[in-house]
């Protein structure tokens, strides 16, 4: 089965960096996409920022500039690079994997904290 383990969470200031990693395993696939969602307290799931297999990138308007995605396809590794921070970025990062294979496959990592100090 399918399993995300994400790293890299952690206590930083605002205006400082930290870098999130997300390894997958038990997928004989590439993931069509993968990408981080994050959750703040009280409020919805929302998207950060997602790549496709092809390389094409999608972020959340708050975040561009600041945060940059990058993959490793053949280890089925996604990166976040956070830089920038504010305290509005504080929130439990998810790890997103989508396969399509007759359907959509969609898998989650347990999450890491992000907390951004002022």
């Amino acid at each position: 089965q399918v399993q995300l383990v994400e790293s890299g969470g952690g206590l930083a200031e605002a205006g400082g960096s930290l870098r999130l990693s997300c390894t997958a395993s038990g997928s004989r696939f590439r993931f069509n996409a993968m990408g981080w969602y994050r959750q703040a307290p009280g409020k919805q799931r929302e998207l950060v920022a997602v790549m496709a297999s092809d390389g094409s990138t999608n972020y959340a308007e708050s975040v561009k500039g600041r945060f940059a995605i990058s993959r490793d396809n053949a280890m089925n590794m996604v990166y976040l690079q956070m830089n920038s921070l504010k305290p509005e970025d504080t929130a439990v990062y998810y790890c997103n994997a989508k396969l399509i294979n007759l359907r959509v496959y969609t898998y989650w990592g347990q999450g890491t904290q992000v907390t951004v100090s002022s």
